[in-house]
C-alpha cells in the first residue's frame, strides 16, 4: 500500500517494500531530464546537509529527486538492517519510483555512507545510468585499505561514478577508476565542512550522466 501527502513540493510516499514500509520524499522537476535517487547513512536521515544540498543541486539541473528511507529508519529503529535487506528494500522502492513518480526517468542512484554502499551494490537491478558515492566508507575507522576493503563494492558498478570524499575521511579515500571519479573536498566523514564545495562536484558531474 502506498500513502502520499504533499507538503511545500514534497510528495511523500509510503512504499511497501520485502522488509516493511520505506518512505520516499519526492520532488518533480518541472520538466525533468532526469532523477536523482539517494539514499540515507546507517546512523542518519535524509535531513543530512549533504543530501540536502546535493538535491537542490539537482533539481536546479532540472531532474527531479527522491530522499529514500530505508524501513529501519521509518520504523523508528536505529540500527541498521543487514545488507541483504537494504539492499532488497532499495531496489523495490527504486522500482517502484520508476513505475509511478520517476517514469520514463533514467535514475541516477546513490546516496551518503552506508547509502552509497547500497546503490552500489544493487546498480544493476535498478537499471542506474550512474552512481554518486557522497562519503563512501572504504574501510572501517583505523584500519589501514590495505585490509579488508568494500573497493568490491565500488568496482562491480558498470555505470559511470562520481565520489565525494573528505579528505580526512578516517573511513579512507577511494581510488580512482576506468569509470569512477573521485573528488576530494575539505573535511571529514559528515562532508559539512565545505557544502560548497560538494555541491560544486556534483554539479560538475551531473551533466554528462543525465539524460
Amino acid at each position: 500500500m502506498v500513502c502520499a501527502s504533499i507538503s511545500r513540493g514534497v510528495t511523500a510516499l509510503e512504499i511497501d517494500t520485502p522488509h516493511g514500509p520505506a518512505r520516499a520524499h519526492v520532488r518533480a522537476a518541472e520538466d525533468p531530464k532526469g532523477a536523482l535517487v539517494l539514499g540515507h547513512g546507517a546512523n542518519g536521515g535524509v535531513k543530512a546537509p549533504d543530501l540536502v544540498a546535493v538535491g537542490e543541486v539537482a533539481l536546479s539541473a532540472g531532474l527531479s529527486v527522491a530522499l529514500v528511507e530505508q524501513p529501519y529508519l521509518v520504523a523508528g529503529r536505529r540500527s541498521p538492517a543487514p545488507a541483504r535487506q537494504l539492499d532488497a528494500a532499495w531496489t523495490a522502492v527504486v522500482e517502484r519510483l520508476r513505475e509511478g513518480e520517476l517514469s520514463g526517468l533514467s535514475p541516477i542512484v546513490g546516496g551518503r555512507s552506508a547509502g552509497a554502499r547500497v546503490a552500489c551494490r544493487t546498480a544493476a537491478h535498478t537499471g542506474a545510468a550512474a552512481v554518486l558515492c557522497l562519503a563512501f566508507p572504504l574501510h572501517a575507522p583505523g584500519r589501514s585499505a590495505a585490509g579488508k576493503t568494500r573497493l568490491p563494492e565500488l568496482e562491480g558498478v558498470q555505470v559511470p561514478v562520481l565520489v565525494v570524499q573528505g579528505a580526512r575521511d578516517p573511513f579512507g579515500m577511494p581510488p580512482e577508476g576506468p569509470n569512477r571519479t573521485v573528488t576530494t573536498v575539505p573535511g571529514n566523514h559528515s562532508l559539512k565542512t565545505d557544502l560548497d564545495a560538494v555541491t560544486a562536484a556534483v554539479r560538475e558531474w551531473l551533466p554528462s550522466v543525465a539524460s
